[in-house]
């Protein structure tokens, strides 16, 4: 810490609004590193908190805390925002955010790949790990198994009696929306349908949703066509919302998926995020610097459009992505109907056999049943040997007895693309993660490793691997998002700012987690606020703090 200013600079750096000898606060932080999220150089200060907002920046010497925290030798960053997550359905499960929350993450953005938890209508089926969780009652409804919402509104009301401990911005999911007005349908949608779905946007845009997300890989989203995803984000830019894609294709046709991407951007305007930007598949490595050329060529005409990336060579989703599009079309109750009969799953067996798909590049993750549960950890090909089978037989076989909710990792990426990748100043960290715990209902799930550590190994990548400040690192989980995404008074140490904040021993912070053991805790975080209120402290769990994260709502 030899490059900081001494204590005696402070009052070159004293922001304290309104300051006066004798000032008490909620919650002290004394001789801290701050690292305001800005990138500017970090500087001693004691930094106080009143009520749920950053009060004073300065030399408090002379003011006392109702809690202290003596933050000499730690660096205080505001908390970190997760630019790309999963965890809409899981806060209502979970509401300590564990997982993100040990690695000092206090906002995620939410309803990604065109999955959100809400607008849910008509029953429309959710991802299958969220599925098969059983909620806490929704007041005038009955319990049961599956979730139990269905507008934004209504999953707002289930978010705030969880009373989570981290805040939460969600986007309306395209593949939720469509599901919710023409089921699983295998089609392109008619112009009524399309209308449909873009009045069910603006519902859920009125509603607090911040913008549209799509999975254009996924089943029903492959199945439309521009036209529907024009008009939806069309609808979206004009009410101020932002789009963030998982494109159609990040492999043999990534170039092609991104040109529809800025195209979209162009055409509307819209606020894009490219989601984990990726080169998949040894084939198509080549095609970083063009794909990077493209955004940031995008970007000088003008385009407002970031990226996220999670420091991991592996990508993590459903097993059943691998079924060819046949079998899959018409969503999981199809799928199952195709893996009973004999003569489908024959046939899947068949051309999953000739796909030319690696089989030490599918690692098994969250399984179901105690048939499948010892395949959690290892690649397909262990289990081909294992089981004497093929590729196609070991595949059917796990989805089978898994009734097709199988987690699996998919490497097919290098580390040379990713650092890439990561060096453009506008991509921001993003997990690609829901929440997770290694205890309660989450934790009999096998995740990717990703979930428990990505901001910390984000980190270490820039700072170590690609030389950056540490301040500039910060900048990429913290100011960063809160600006591409314009979330109000967060992302930065200001005074009058809400108190999010991180306390962490940069030295020590490091990931833990891996495929073998998933559920590991990121280590070097000491203490985090969230709007005020100190929900992790000295590098524990503290259940006594009132937690106050919330919905956040758009500026």
């Amino acid at each position: 810490m030899a490059y900081l200013l001494e204590r005696r600079k402070f009052f070159a750096h004293f922001v304290g609004l309104g300051y006066t000898s004798g000032m008490d606060f909620d919650f002290l932080f004394r001789g801290a590193a701050v690292i305001d999220g800005t990138g500017a150089p970090a500087f001693l200060a004691d930094v106080g908190v009143r009520g749920e907002r950053i009060a004073a920046i300065g030399d408090l010497a002379s003011a006392q805390g109702r809690e202290e925290r003596d933050a000499r030798g730690l660096w205080l960053t505001p908390g970190l925002i997760d630019a790309h997550t999963h965890s809409d359905a899981f806060l209502l499960l979970e509401p300590m955010c564990p997982s993100k929350l040990a690695q000092g993450v206090t906002t995620e953005i939410g309803g990604q790949c065109g999955g959100s938890a809400a607008p849910r209508l008509n029953g429309a089926r959710l991802p299958s790990d969220w599925e098969a969780q059983t909620y806490p009652p929704r007041v005038g409804h009955a319990a049961g198994p599956g979730p139990n919402w269905d507008t934004v509104a209504d999953y707002r009301a289930c978010l705030e009696a969880a009373r989570p401990a981290t805040n939460l911005i969600l986007f309306a999911g395209h593949n939720t929306i469509r599901k919710g007005v023409m089921g699983d349908a295998p089609r392109a949608a008619s112009a009524e349908e399309t209308a449909r779905m873009v009045r069910v946007l603006e519902q859920a845009l009125d509603e607090g949703a911040w913008g549209i997300t799509t999975g254009l890989v996924y089943h029903p989203g492959v199945h439309s066509r521009p036209e529907e995803v024009s008009a939806l984000v069309g609808a979206c830019a004009r009410r101020g919302g932002w789009y963030a894609t998982h494109m159609r294709n990040e492999g043999d046709r990534l170039l092609e998926a991104l040109d529809e991407a800025l195209g979209l951007a162009r055409a509307t305007g819209v606020r894009t995020q490219i989601s984990h930007l990726k080169t998949a598949g040894r084939a198509n490595w080549g095609k970083v610097d063009a794909a990077l050329a493209k955004i940031e060529a995008a970007r000088a005409g003008g385009l407002c459009v970031h990226s996220d990336r999670y420091p991991y060579l592996s990508s993590g989703t459903e097993l059943d992505i691998v079924l060819p599009d046949w079998a899959a079309a018409g969503g999981n109750a199809a799928i199952l109907a195709h893996l009973d009969a004999p003569a489908d799953s024959a046939r899947i067996v068949a051309e999953l056999d000739v796909s030319g798909r690696d089989p030490e590049a599918i690692r098994i993750g969250g399984t179901w049943t105690p048939e499948t549960r010892p395949c959690s950890g290892r690649t397909v090909a262990e289990l081909m040997d294992a089981w004497g089978m093929t590729f196609g037989e070991t595949i059917v076989r796990i989805l089978r007895a898994d009734r097709s909710r199988t987690g699996a990792f998919f490497s097919g990426m290098c580390e040379p693309n990713l650092l890439k990748i990561l060096a453009k100043p506008w991509v921001m960290a993003g997990s690609d993660a829901s929440l997770r715990a290694p205890w309660g209902p989450l934790g009999r799930d096998w995740p990717h490793p990703r979930a428990y550590g990505t901001h910390p190994r984000f980190y270490r990548m820039l700072t170590q691997t690609l030389g950056l400040a540490p301040e500039a690192a910060i900048h990429r989980m913290t100011g960063l998002p809160a600006t591409a995404f314009g979330i109000p008074r967060r992302g930065f140490v200001r005074v009058g700012d809400f108190a999010d904040l991180a306390l962490i021993d940069l030295r020590a912070w490091r990931d833990v987690a891996d495929t073998a053991r998933p559920h590991a805790f990121a280590q070097g975080v000491d203490t985090v606020l969230v709007n005020g209120s100190p929900v992790f402290m000295c590098g524990q769990f503290n259940p006594s703090a009132p937690r106050r994260g919330r919905f956040l709502e758009r500026a």
